[in-house]
This record gives C-alpha cells, structure tokens and sequence, in this order.
C-alpha cells in the first residue's frame, strides 16, 4: 500500500433545468392559449353587437337624424380598423396580455360614458373613439397575431376557428342585448356590454401567454425559437411595414377586397339590417334573433374556411366568397317583409356561411406575401376593411334619411361584391407560399 489515500464520493451538485424547450406535452399549450384567445374575443363582441340596435332607440329619444348617429358608427368602424396594425406592433414591443387588458378597459369606460351623454358629439367621442380605439386593439390583428407565434401547423384552421369567436359572441349577446332594448331601453344595454369588457380582463392576464418561448415550448407543429427581443418604435414599425407592403400590388388588391368585405358586412348589414327589416314591419327583436342566426352560420363558414384554406388556392377561395355573397345580397330587399319566411332563412342561412370566411384566406395571402411582418400588414388591410365598412355605415344612414329606403344600398353593395370576385383572381401567388407544414 503506497499510502493511506482517502476516496470519498462527490455528490454531483443538482444541475438547473436548461432554457431551452421542454418535452411537447399530449396536448400542445397553443390549444389553451388559442382556446383563452377565443373566449376573449367572445366577451368583446358584445360591443360589436350593439350599433345595429342603438339606431332607431337613440333616433326616438333624442331626435337625431339616421345619418349623425350613423356617423358615429361609422367614427368607432374606422378607428377599428385604422388601430389595428398600431395595435399589432404594439403587441411586439409590450406583449398581447398588456395591450388586450388595456384595449377591453378603454371600451368599458367608453361604453359607460354613453350612458350619461345628452348631445351627438357625446356619441361620436364616447362610441365612435373610445370604442373604436378598444376595439381596434382587440380586432382581427390579435387573432392573427397569437395565431402567426403559437401555429406553424393548422393556421388556416385556427384562423378559422378564432374569427368565428365574433360571431359566436354575436351569437350570445345579440338577443340578450335586443331584449334589453326592447323592456328596459338602451342604456342597460350600455352597461352590460361594458361589464361583458371587463368580465375578460382576468382570463387574458392570468392565461395568455405572448410567446410559446415563455413556456419553454415550440409552436405548433414548428420547431423551437428563442423568444425574439421587444420591438421597440411600434408606430414606426408599423407605418414602415405599410410604406413598404404598399409599393407591391398585392397589398392594394387585398386592401380593395376587404374594404368592399367590410362594406358588406360590418358597415351595411350587423349595422342597417336590423333598421331596414323593422321599416318593413319586423320586430326589432325578431330581425336581432336573425342577426344572431347568421352569427350561428358564421361560426359553420368560417371554421369551414379556415380547413379550405389549408388545402386550396386562397386567392379562388377569396372570388367564390364574394361573387355568392353578391347575389345573395341582390335578393334580400325583394325577401324584407313583416315576419320571417323560409326565402328570408335561406338568406340568413347562406349570408351567414359567408359572413367572414374571406378572413382566412386573406391572412394566408398577407402571409404569403409578407413573411413576419404579415401581421402588421393583415392590420393594415383590416384597417381598409373598416373604412369601407365606415363609409357605408354613414351612406346607409344618409341613404334612408334621403330615399325613405335602404334598396339602393343592398343593390350597390351587391355590385362591389362583385367587383371584389373579379380583384381576388388578379392576385398572384406569393413567394413564400408553401405546402401546409402537417404536425406527425
């Protein structure tokens, strides 16, 4: 024995977990997450679904015209749409949870503000800002937004899924919100949308994740990223995106397209609808159940859409939706009648099919196009959608006030349709399209 030597055993001192991704759990965190995002775009519908009804009440009450009240309509459809791509590059700098907590307590207040308004600027400033602002944080961009970070696979599904989430929130709050109306006036109405706002405000701080990096995982059906440093220069980002999506002609094909989608849909019909049907004899609350049934279809369409998209051309997706949504529209001032008919639920039944299935497709163009800054752009293009709505919100109501009748405005609309059919087939296929990227 060379000498007494000691061994003693060393305890390996524990080793941290590494940063990087963990083990994809059976089912995938994005689901949840998709699932969060879902229910909150459900309780910010209620606000969505509210315009079509404060028409004719706040006509009664303080004598202002169709066409002022229908400005203000036309005020919160536009900052919807222009705070949108803002909204999105605001997110990459501060994070989805903060700035949706923010959005859903800006239209809180503005729709509890309008309870104590006694003048039309009360209107404008209150609905048309306020909620224009909220809202146009909470829009589509959002969807888009969660969908580009946590799905590398089934975007088109969820795009579907998550779009749908409106009308299934106009599904839920449309009748609620007509009866209201109808026993107690429009102001509880008012509130109830703003409790609906904040009722959200808990699930989107506690549950929303910004980044499938936060919990160590990987997008679905992706593989692992490193969660990317915030954004700083929002407002900047956001106009440079558009300067530069704005000097290729699919942009201005997709911004023509949606802005006539928006016409069609949330500036003439969720908006004037429910007006024009009680001129013609109609409950307001019958004509608001019938809105509520074509957001009962909407979620079938769109969902359906979201699967179209995955396996077929977006841009032929994109012509079929808007030629049948302009026939259909073509038909309805001939169907407008006292009670409600089986030609009137074939309309309801078929709008509703189409009411924003041309959302997936178009956000799989934006991303064709655009790479990472699609979301921005889709904000952009959003943005379009509901100037157009804003326009024809205000034209209604001016339309009405003049003609006695909302028949040139279903007419008109149903041409634009048409014209946005023949605008979808120009687009061309972009670069970046590549096969659907399926989870094993």
């Amino acid at each position: 024995m060379l000498g007494d030597v000691t061994q003693t055993t060393e305890t390996p001192a524990p080793t941290r977990e590494p940063a990087g991704p963990r083990r994809t759990p059976r089912v995938h965190r994005a689901w949840f997450v998709a699932a969060v995002t879902f229910v909150t775009i459900i309780g910010a519908a209620a606000f969505a679904s509210l315009p079509g009804l404060l028409i004719e009440p706040l006509h009664g009450e303080f004598h202002w015209s169709r066409g002022t009240i229908g400005f203000a309509v036309s005020v919160n459809l536009a900052l919807y749409g222009l705070t949108a791509p803002f909204a999105a590059a605001l997110m990459d700098r501060f994070g989805i949870r903060r700035v949706v907590a923010a959005a859903l307590s800006v239209i809180a207040a503005g729709s509890l503000l309008t309870v104590w308004m006694t003048a039309a600027w009360q209107l404008v400033l209150y609905w048309g800002v306020l909620v224009g602002l909220g809202s146009g944080s909470m829009a589509l961009a959002f969807a888009a937004t969660v969908t580009n970070r946590w799905f590398t696979a089934r975007r088109g599904l969820v795009t579907g899924i998550l779009t749908a989430a409106g009308a299934s929130g106009q599904l839920i709050f449309l009748p609620l919100l007509s009866w209201l109306v109808e026993r107690h006036g429009w102001r509880p109405a008012a509130v109830t949308v703003a409790l609906a706002a904040l009722a959200v405000v808990p699930f989107v701080w506690l549950l929303l994740r910004d980044h499938p990096a936060d919990v160590g995982l990987a997008p679905y059906g992706g593989e692992y990223a490193e969660k990317p440093a915030p954004v700083t220069g929002a407002a900047r980002r956001a106009v440079t995106v558009l300067f530069r999506a704005a000097r290729t002609g699919p942009f201005w094909l997709l911004a023509g397209t949606f802005a006539i989608c928006g016409a069609s849909t949330n500036g003439l019909v969720k908006t004037h609808f429910v007006p024009a049907a009680h001129d013609h004899g109609m409950p307001v609350t019958a004509a608001a159940g019938l809105l509520a049934v074509i957001g009962v279809f909407d979620v079938v369409g769109t969902v359906a859409s979201g699967w179209f998209t995955d396996r077929f051309e977006a841009r032929r997706l994109l012509a079929v939706y808007y030629a049948l949504r302009g026939v259909s529209l073509l038909f309805l001032p001939m169907l407008l009648a006292p009670a409600v008919h089986p030609p009137m639920l074939f309309f309801i039944v078929f709008y509703g099919l189409d009411w924003v299935a041309t959302v997936p497709p178009t956000i799989a163009l934006c991303r064709e196009h655009y790479g990472e800054d699609s979301a921005i752009v889709f904000g952009w293009v959003l943005a379009s959608h509901q100037v157009g709505a804003a326009a024809v919100a205000f034209a209604g109501g001016v339309a009405r006030d003049v003609f006695g009748s909302y028949d040139i405005v279903w007419y008109a609309s149903g041409a634009l349709c048409a014209a946005a059919a023949l605008m979808a087939l120009v687009i061309r296929r972009g670069a970046a399209a590549t096969a659907t990227v399926r989870p094993a």
